[in-house]
């Protein structure tokens, strides 16, 4: 399973857009298993867009309770599309949050 992040991670900073694409779609399935990963991924990723963008998408498709703080956090982001990622994963998991 480690791997599976690991490799994952690697081919979505990778320049080859399929590449990225195949990283992205590798980990959505697992990104229960990974969530605490993948949210010390976002606070770590600083300049690649797309890429914190993917990270939310994948930290809301985890639905897992241990990401309402940040999705919470994040749907305040001053990047629009942080903030609809991190809506739409607050909608996933329910709760007064999501319609904040």
């Amino acid at each position: 399973m480690r791997f599976r992040f690991r490799d994952a991670m690697r081919l979505m900073r990778k320049h080859d857009p399929q590449l990225q694409e195949d990283g992205f779609h590798m980990l959505r399935p697992h990104a229960a298993e990974h969530v605490d990963e993948l949210i010390a991924e976002f606070r770590a990723e600083k300049k690649d867009h797309g890429l914190r963008c993917w990270l939310v998408e994948l930290i809301g498709d985890a639905r897992s309770e241990a990401a309402r703080p940040l999705l919470t956090e994040l749907r305040d982001d001053e990047d629009e599309s942080i903030r609809d990622w991190a809506k739409r994963g607050l909608e996933m998991l329910g709760g007064k949050e999501s319609r904040g």
